[in-house]
């Protein structure tokens, strides 16, 4: 006999979509049917006898449900003088609003950089000091407004996004705030430079001759004397500026470091960089999926990166980031749109695209924790024949 559903806790759910933790208090046949052998599922052949015996769907006790199955929870009681958690909408505008000043600052010291003027960090400073407090306030709203790409910017672009990198990568560390603050001002400044190096070499399309690779990595070099005119810029600032291009096995530049010679802000800023050089459409190569990507770092340790903290930063980031592209089961195409507190690969997604039908589709929220879609694949943007960045 169908029971009413008591609890705000009950959520229906697709058997496809069950994993282990999960607190499953009922069947569901057309209503919710109370089972003796309510509870938390252990081993993954409890839903195998599920599937065997032909249920479809079951009730699951979210409150009761193990934390990392990431089913959303009743709210708990606000606490006295904490700020109410503020819309998507309204963070995501602030977002936008916080890489509008990124890049506006970063351009504007790099001109300044150029004509041989002095670099002040305070302005920075502040700057990170947002960048954190976005981080902490809607991290998913950053992460989407930050994989927004264009052709034409990439240097700055490529600085903020290393810098919000390094921020994301810190705090999944549980580094001090202090030392998020001085890894991102590193990241806003670390390809400065750049600058000093011949634009004809920097954007070359095609494969650079030896001669012109030892021209690209001058801007090390440059970056050595711009540092030492920097005044209040922290060491590891000058770390992240300096280290990105070192490799543990001392066959790195400017320095050659090796080893220990690395400190942690330094391994992570060498991962950051190649990870977002590599998911960025340049002028001499397509962009990669952040998956492909994955593939590569790890093909590098561990003579190149850590291969300890390459893991760490996939787990970071996630299989799928948020801000990313995939496919759907069904054929459309959505961006990864919220995945704080959920499991990897149920994430909620954006669809706007129909790859099968070849035409946008109603713009549509998927939570695949509620769904019996899932994701085929990661995508990359330059593989796509329309633009998705009004969706964002």
């Amino acid at each position: 006999m169908a029971d009413s559903v008591e609890s705000k806790a009950l959520v229906k759910f697709p058997v496809s979509k069950l994993t282990v933790g999960m607190f499953v208090t009922a069947i569901d046949r057309q209503g919710l049917v109370k089972i003796s052998n309510a509870g938390q599922i252990r081993h993954r052949d409890a839903i195998a006898k599920l599937v065997k015996n032909g249920i479809k769907h079951v009730w699951v006790d979210a409150e009761r449900s193990a934390e990392h199955c990431g089913l959303k929870r009743a709210p708990s009681p606000k606490p006295v003088g904490k700020k109410p958690q503020q819309s998507r909408e309204k963070s995501q505008k602030q977002a936008k609003k916080l890489i509008v000043e990124a890049k506006d600052l970063v351009k504007k010291v790099l001109s300044e950089t150029f004509e041989g003027k002095a670099i002040e960090v305070a302005p920075f400073g502040a700057l990170a000091d947002n960048m954190i407090e976005s981080a902490l306030l809607d991290a998913d709203a950053l992460k989407c407004v930050s994989a927004l790409r264009t052709k034409d910017a990439y240097l700055l672009e490529h600085s903020i996004n290393v810098a919000f990198l390094l921020v994301t990568f810190g705090k999944y560390l549980k580094l001090e705030k202090d030392t998020l603050r001085q890894m991102a001002i590193g990241g806003m400044l670390h390809d400065i430079g750049k600058i000093k190096v011949d634009d004809k070499v920097l954007n070359k399309p095609g494969r650079l001759t030896p001669e012109e690779f030892e021209h690209i990595k001058l801007h090390q070099v440059f970056a050595i004397d711009i540092m030492k005119e920097t005044k209040g810029l922290s060491s590891i600032s000058k770390d992240v500026c300096l280290m990105h291009h070192e490799k543990l096995d001392g066959n790195g530049y400017p320095k050659g470091l090796k080893g220990d010679e690395l400190p942690l802000h330094g391994r992570m800023s060498c991962i950051v960089d190649i990870f977002d050089a590599l998911t960025a459409t340049r002028c001499y190569k397509e962009a990669m999926s952040p998956a492909a990507a994955f593939k590569v770092l790890l093909s590098l340790t561990p003579s190149h990166l850590d291969r300890a903290l390459v893991y760490e930063f996939i787990r970071c980031v996630g299989v799928y980031p948020v801000g990313s592209l995939v496919e759907l089961s069904d054929g459309r195409i959505g961006i990864v749109w919220q995945a704080s507190n959920r499991d990897a690969l149920h994430p909620i997604l954006k669809c706007f695209y129909s790859i099968k039908h070849k035409r946008y589709t109603e713009v549509a929220m998927v939570d695949l924790l509620k769904s019996d879609l899932h994701i085929e694949r990661g995508v990359s943007p330059s593989s796509l024949d329309v633009d998705p960045s009004p969706f964002y």
